[in-house]
């Protein structure tokens, strides 16, 4: 069954009908259009969220050592990603959907629009030549009365007794021109009507069929067409849902990697300082004579810290101990430090030095076995072009040498002074009068700690960010207030403490006085 055939007289039915698909193609590129924003505007919803939400800067990094801020780090970052596949879905969906079937669509309207025409075509010629059958058939009625009404008058005078002969041939004469153009009117006529009967046959049976068929096939195509976006509406997004499902398993993984023993320990490692707890406060007997020790003394009773107040380490080493700016910034002993994470740093600062010792030294006999095949090969190479190598290496191996020796000693320092620094501490807390009784227990601790704090020489503002990456640096925000602890000496850096209590060097130009 085909349009041509089973609809030959249905062409007002097939221009709405076809018109209808068309409207329909649109109808589906807008929705797509529609939905394409709608995954746009997501996808940069779900950006911005992400982007309010990552953390930044040393506070944050610190932070996110703990399994639980970084779990959540680890979210916003899948988050941004999945964000990335809503976008994809959009672009692909206005690529492969909206644009193929708009320009689909504008095609098939053009193909349309032809054979609706062609089909117009064809019924005006065939009703112009149906015209002119009936104009040739009027005349041949016409002319067929008048030879008719012709020849019964020349029969009428003919058969007239009184009529003169010249009479009666000039009616018969007259008779028959009828008679003969009636008959060329017939001829005419009835060659219109064979012309007009194959035109028709033609138009029904040919033009026809073949332009409601071609209608017909493109009607099909546009829904193959159709359907394919129809399908491809889901692809789209089938496509990224390896992708997206990764997205949601590091999401799930976030959730199964957050461990709350794993940052216990780890703020234990954190802010474990080493030190002893007080010992028990000795009894005062009064009744035998000791006399209450002056107000004063109450001024420096031991606190449990709470909030900003100020650990006790940091009466006993209040300045970190500075060696000479290096490539990799200044050498510190991290005696601000309580003497556990002291120990840590340094530990892990002898690590990072043997490592790159190390590797120091393999290049350096990397190099000796270089220089001895080219001593053996001269055609091989210059020994003399390695010795600039060698002259480095050899000065980095005895660089590295001194740090390490540095570093070690101050840590068996550490060692050393855990039990005498806790006893001193205690002892500075807890001691009683034994000797004079009107003296301050902590005026002798109070005069040392006077002399070890180090009092700022200024303030000064950050103009950039600056990310203190290696050792004895401290990073800072932009617009944050610093306490300048130590000028700039004309190498360029300058020691500064944050109001977290953060000290280490910052260059000189990145703040302002």
């Amino acid at each position: 069954m085909d349009w041509g055939t089973d609809l030959w007289d249905q062409y007002d039915g097939i221009d709405k009908h076809t018109q209808s698909g068309l409207d329909l193609v649109d109808r589906y590129v807008k929705f797509v259009r529609e939905r394409t924003e709608i995954e746009q505007n997501y996808a940069k919803q779900l950006r911005n969220l992400s982007k309010k939400y990552l953390k930044r800067g040393s506070k944050e990094e610190q932070e996110c050592g703990f399994t639980n801020h970084q779990s959540f780090q680890d979210i916003v970052n899948e988050l941004n990603d999945y964000a990335g596949q809503r976008e994809l879905i959009a672009e692909n969906m206005m690529t492969g959907i909206c644009v193929e079937l708009t320009k689909y669509l504008q095609d098939l309207k053009q193909e349309r629009k032809t054979y609706l025409a062609d089909a117009k075509k064809a019924q005006q010629n065939l009703e112009i030549s149906f015209k002119q059958l009936e104009n040739t058939k009027r005349r041949f009625a016409k002319e067929w009365g008048e030879a008719e009404k012709a020849t019964q008058q020349a029969e009428k005078i003919e058969n007239d007794t009184n009529a003169m002969k010249a009479d009666v041939e000039k009616v018969k004469q007259h008779a028959h021109v009828k008679t003969h153009t009636a008959e060329e009117c017939r001829n005419d006529y009835a060659a219109q009507l064979q012309k007009y009967n194959k035109e028709q046959n033609t138009f029904y049976y040919t033009e026809i069929p073949q332009l409601f068929n071609k209608l017909q096939d493109m009607d099909e195509r546009r829904i193959r067409c159709l359907a394919e976006g129809y399908s491809q509406f889901a692809e789209v997004e089938k496509k990224v849902l390896p992708i997206i499902t990764k997205c949601l398993d590091g999401i799930s993984m976030a959730g199964r990697n957050t461990n709350g023993k794993q940052d216990s320990l780890r703020f234990i490692e954190q802010h474990k300082s080493g030190f002893e707890r007080p010992a028990e406060v000795d009894f005062e007997d009064y009744s035998q004579g000791i006399k209450p020790a002056s107000s004063d003394a109450n001024l420096n009773q031991p606190k449990i810290l709470l909030g900003n107040q100020t650990p006790l380490y940091t009466q006993t080493h209040s300045t970190p101990l500075c060696s000479p700016l290096t490539p990799e910034g200044p050498i510190l002993d991290f005696s601000h430090l309580p003497p556990e994470q002291r120990k840590k740093r340094l530990q892990s600062k002898i690590d990072d030095i043997t490592k790159e010792l190390q590797k120091e030294l393999d290049q350096s006999e990397a190099l000796e076995k270089m220089r001895g095949v080219y001593e053996r090969n001269p055609q091989m190479g210059d020994p003399a072009s390695l010795e600039p190598q060698i002259t480095q290496t050899s000065q980095n191996v005895g660089r590295l040498r001194g740090q390490l020796t540095k570093y070690e000693s101050w840590l068996a320092e550490a060692f050393r002074g855990d039990d005498s620094t806790n006893t001193a501490v205690n002892n500075n807390q807890h001691c009683s009068m034994s000797a004079d009784p009107s003296q301050n227990i902590y005026s002798e601790f109070d005069e040392d700690f006077d002399e070890d704090v180090e009092t700022p020489i200024g303030k000064a503002t950050a103009l950039y960010t600056f990310q203190g990456s290696s050792q004895g640096t401290v990073s800072i925000t932009e617009g944050e207030q610093l306490s300048v602890m130590e000028n700039d000496k004309g190498d360029g850096w300058m020691r500064v403490l944050r109001a977290n209590g953060d000290e280490g060097y910052i260059p000189s130009s990145y703040v302002k006085f």
